[in-house]
């Protein structure tokens, strides 16, 4: 089977910091390749893969204002549909716009719909629903009126990240600077319980970043860090006592749950979205509703075995079981096409 594989172009694949969506599309792209499967990668031109690369935008245009976002998404996109007789699949991770090109070409499209980021969206995927594949990230984030594959989780190399059993003495917030993912919670937290807190991320919101998140840093019990890369991750993660998920939005997955889990390291999350099927409350974290069961959850983490974190990511969360559960899609998108 030849598998197009669509990335998006807001960073490089793999991302050099922030870039979920990127980060899963090379995990599974190059777990494909170890399988001996043909893939062929649309990512940007300094995007490092071991499949085939084909490019048409020379960077990731986040780090590019000179680069048009529309123009070269529009010249991105047109190009994998323009080869797609070259395919048996497309494999689309770039949200709702590929869908409009699926019927203009006989190759099958599967799309892994990485949330949805407005209810505006969603009359795209009803249009083509049942015309193309569609793949959920979580459970909690399939929309009732689309039809699913399957569900699949995202996975994490555990060998990128090592086990920590002993943690230092700070809470960690590691996710972009923004409202939705609760770094001003995170603070409020940190203070009520006097642990230092150490933020990482990108500011992806500055106005939120100098009202709520700027004012209380003191590089003492609150400090910013920046965004952390692969090198980092495991050492800022393995570290803390926590990872603090306390999300304003129904999240449809939380990759730093996991990455944080495989080092050893539990998360105390609101109870949103995908957090029931990330999170074993009491036993590799905990899901709460407000910051004042937070503060009790920090007093319970001495009761939370670091080794029961790794293992859950080990059996549920890895990149094998994604890239099997992939296969098996993609199985089903033949035998269906």
């Amino acid at each position: 089977m030849k598998i197009a594989m669509l990335a998006p172009i807001s960073w490089r694949t793999p991302p050099r910091h922030y870039g979920p969506w990127e980060w899963m599309v090379s995990m599974l792209t190059e777990g494909l390749v170890k399988r001996g499967i043909d893939v062929t990668l649309y990512a940007t031109a300094d995007s490092e893969t071991k499949a085939r690369l084909r490019s048409v935008a020379p960077r990731p245009w986040s780090e590019d204002p000179e680069l048009d976002p529309k123009v070269w998404e529009c010249l991105h996109i047109s190009a994998i549909f323009e080869e797609a007789s070259s395919y048996d699949l497309i494999h689309n991770n770039f949200d709702f716009l590929p869908l409009s090109y699926s019927g203009l070409v006989g190759t099958p499209l599967l799309t892994t719909i990485h949330g949805f980021s407005s209810p505006k969206i969603l009359p795209v995927f009803k249009k083509y629903n049942k015309k193309v594949f569609y793949v959920a990230i979580s459970e909690s984030d399939r929309h009732p009126d689309l039809d699913y594959l399957a569900t699949i989780h995202h996975g994490v190399p555990l060998e990128s990240y090592n086990y920590q059993e002993k943690p230092d003495r700070y809470l960690l917030f590691f996710g972009r600077i923004h409202h939705d993912k609760g770094v001003y919670e995170s603070i409020r937290l940190a203070k009520q319980v006097g642990l230092p807190l150490v933020i990482a991320g990108i500011i992806q919101d500055q106005t939120y970043f100098e009202r709520y998140v700027n004012p209380y840093l003191d590089d003492e019990q609150v400090c910013y860090i920046g965004p952390v890369g692969p090198e980092e991750k495991s050492r800022v993660l393995g570290g803390a006592l926590a990872l603090l998920h306390l999300i304003n939005f129904d999240e449809p997955f939380g990759l730093s749950v996991a990455e944080s889990m495989a080092c050893g390291t539990p998360v105390i999350a609101f109870n949103r979205g995908s957090m029931p099927e990330l999170i074993v409350d009491g036993e590799n974290g905990f899901l709460v509703d407000d910051l004042d069961q937070a503060s009790y959850a920090i007093s319970r983490l001495k009761t939370i075995d670091r080794r029961n974190c790794r293992s859950h990511v080990e059996k549920n969360f890895s990149v094998d079981l994604m890239v099997d559960r992939y296969i098996e899609v993609y199985g089903k998108v033949a035998a269906q096409s």
